[in-house]
């Protein structure tokens, strides 16, 4: 349907839309006039915070989309994020923040999973907010998450939209009832802890390190450091092919490098330097030993080279003498660049030194991308804006190894050891535990009784096909006993005579719906109460005949039986017609549902090893916490259910 936007159905892409309320008739050259302005005012206003963000794929965008169907024209962005989810969050804080500095946009944003906000807020969700019924329902208005409520009776305001609002309605209603559409306080606290830091949690997620590469590589990148991320992605998904232009290096000769400081992403960094690679021998790349001090810079170096190599093998230059006179002579570029000063984008530097002018340039560049952004058959590859730069960039190999003695020092990249203590305090800190909880005596001594209460109140419970309820609230109320759906199945089971209730025809759903150790008192007349307890006394004693034959197999040994209090011996008088004729037989000892319960689970907890399975997931659900197994076998762990007995 043309009124409903559909989620993005490309992996690792983001989506986002920005409309205007309130949503008023224009004519269209008029309303793309005024959305065209808002995106130049955007990007603008965020430029400090866009400009120099390294991408892993695609940067944040903006165009005009015209008006389709009944969605009305507005501002769209689509970015593919790759493996770097951190790009997505950051987009998100810059949505929430366009909306909060321009009051008369609502904003949307979702990704091939749809609605990924609420997907983060999962444990806060009202029940009635399911992904059928969140369509068209989750913006952000003035800073804020808003959900259009739905109407829970009959009697709610007339203004809910009973079914799936269309993109119009939603706007009306967020632009007349912007405070009754936002979202709860622990759905939005879940979204801002998730984007809680941004911006200053920008620089923590950049990584300096050491590199030896060709010094063209190293001009490169202080034109364009967002080229980096392009580089890495050609080494880190290259092919037979592409490594074929790096037999021989053409481009970057291995004669040229020094030693520079490079800045990446983290994600960036593990992909290049987790990856194993040997160069082709004839490209002139030798790595030193693996015990050398430098050996890291010579790896990290070899492999990025490799990445520009690839790049420019598969572009040609792509050069104009009008691209800077273009930037510097629009009519936008001058209230740019007095946006960026405002914002402390030169960081107090002088103008005309080295570091202003590579700022500057890095300011240019955006511009000219995202600002005044020329026709897509026009937009230079990363393989061609390098080839570019390398014929319009004046430098000197001499200059850089002058520079070597007094590069800063790299980061420190121990966080790519992740230890089992460290993954635990991650995992904690996400469930929202500040530290790890030391062994308390209580968990010394647990109670291991909770968990055979805990499964039996699941069992209880209503489960359908959407889930079972889980026994987290003991105020809720006890499910209720149909007496008529009851009876309904005893007659289908039974039959209308108790006799035949020994037929072996019997459905396995027909057992699974009754419980044949509770006596049951339907309040009938006495002679159909007279003859349902026959057929249950018939039923259990089917039910103990089975028992008797599966006692001595290795499915009934395989249980553990309640200890037996007082023996039985009744001696028999047909022993002729009877096994085991001449032996006092015992009562069969019942099987310990609860100690089987707990042993069964102890021992599935166990096998997971600390990873996740279906016992600690069962158990987390119904608020169970079982404390570190320091056993070697589930068995053991048993014991203090037996004593407790």
């Amino acid at each position: 349907m043309e009124e409903n936007l559909k989620f993005a159905t490309v992996e690792d892409v983001v989506e986002y839309h920005l409309f205007l309320i309130p949503n008023e008739p224009r004519d269209p050259k008029e309303q793309e006039e005024i959305l065209v302005k808002y995106i130049e005012r955007i990007m603008t206003h965020f430029a400090p915070l866009l400009v120099p963000y390294i991408w892993q794929n695609q940067p944040f965008n903006l165009k005009y989309k015209p008006a389709k169907g009944d969605i009305p024209a507005h501002i769209f962005g689509m970015t593919k994020f790759g493996d770097n989810i951190e790009d997505e969050w950051f987009i998100v804080y810059i949505i929430k923040q366009i909306t909060k500095e321009f009051p008369e946009l609502v904003a949307r944003i979702e990704d091939n999973c749809g609605e990924f906000l609420l997907i983060e807020a999962a444990e806060f969700l009202p029940k009635w907010l399911e992904p059928d019924t969140s369509i068209n329902r989750v913006f952000f208005h003035h800073g804020k998450l808003c959900i259009i409520p739905a109407p829970r009776n009959p009697r709610a305001a007339s203004w809910l939209p009973t079914g799936v609002p269309t993109i119009p309605q939603a706007l009306a209603i967020i632009s007349t009832h912007p405070e009754e559409c936002v979202a709860p306080q622990s759905v939005r606290a879940a979204v801002n802890k998730r984007i809680g830091g941004y911006p200053e949690k920008v620089q923590a997620s950049l990584h300096r390190a050491y590199c030896f590469l060709p010094a063209g590589i190293a001009a490169v990148l202080r034109q364009r450091p967002r080229l980096v991320a392009a580089a890495v992605q050609a080494f880190y998904l290259r092919d037979p092919i592409d490594l074929r232009a790096c037999r021989v290096f053409k481009t970057f000769l291995p004669d040229t490098r020094i030693m520079t400081l490079v800045t990446f992403t983290k994600c960036l960094y593990a992909q290049l330097s987790l990856q194993r690679f040997l160069p082709d021998r004839r490209s002139g790349y030798q790595l030193p030993p693996a015990s050398h001090p430098q050996y890291r810079a010579h790896e990290l170096g070899m492999k990025l080279a490799h990445g520009f190599e690839i790049l420019c093998s598969r572009s040609s230059p792509h050069f104009s003498d009008s691209k800077k006179s273009l930037v510097t002579t629009s009519p936008l570029w001058p209230g740019f660049l007095d946006s960026l000063k405002k914002n402390d984008y030169f960081k107090g530097l002088i103008e005309g030194s080295s570091q202003y002018e590579e700022r500057l340039e890095m300011a240019k560049n955006y511009f000219q991308l995202s600002v005044n952004r020329p026709e897509s058959s026009l937009a230079m590859s990363p393989g061609e804006e390098i080839l570019t730069l390398l014929q319009t960039t004046a430098f000197d190999i001499e200059d850089f190894k002058k520079e070597e003695a007094s590069l800063p020092p790299e980061d420190d990249d121990q966080w790519l050891d992740l230890s089992p203590e460290k993954l635990d305090q991650l995992l904690q800190e996400a469930a929202g535990k500040k530290e790890a909880e030391p062994v308390s005596r209580e968990e010394q001594n647990y109670d291991l009784t909770e968990v055979s209460d805990s499964m039996k109140a699941f069992m209880s419970k209503v489960s359908t096909h959407k889930g079972a309820e889980l026994p987290r609230e003991p105020s809720e109320a006890p499910i209720t006993f149909d007496v008529d759906s009851f009876l309904n199945y005893f007659d289908k089971i039974l039959g209308p005579k108790p006799h035949e209730s020994d037929s072996d025809d019997l459905d396995e759903d027909d057992f699974e719906s009754l419980d044949s150790d509770d006596d049951v008192d339907l309040g009938e007349e006495p002679g159909e109460e007279a003859s349902l307890k026959g057929a249950l006394d018939n039923l259990k004693s089917y039910m103990a005949q089975m028992d008797q034959e599966l006692a001595h197999t290795c499915i009934g040994k395989s249980f553990t039986t309640q200890k037996q209090v007082e023996p039985v011996s009744q001696a028999t008088n047909n022993t002729s017609d009877e096994e085991d004729s001449g032996a006092a037989e015992s009562v069969m000892s019942p099987v310990d549902v609860d100690l089987n319960l707990v042993s069964n689970i102890l021992e599935s907890y166990s096998s997971q090893a600390g990873l996740a399975g279906p016992a600690s997931n069962l158990l987390q659900s119904m608020g169970v916490r079982l404390p570190d197994n320091t056993d070697n076998a589930a068995s053991s762990c048993t014991e203090t259910m037996k004593s407790a007995e």
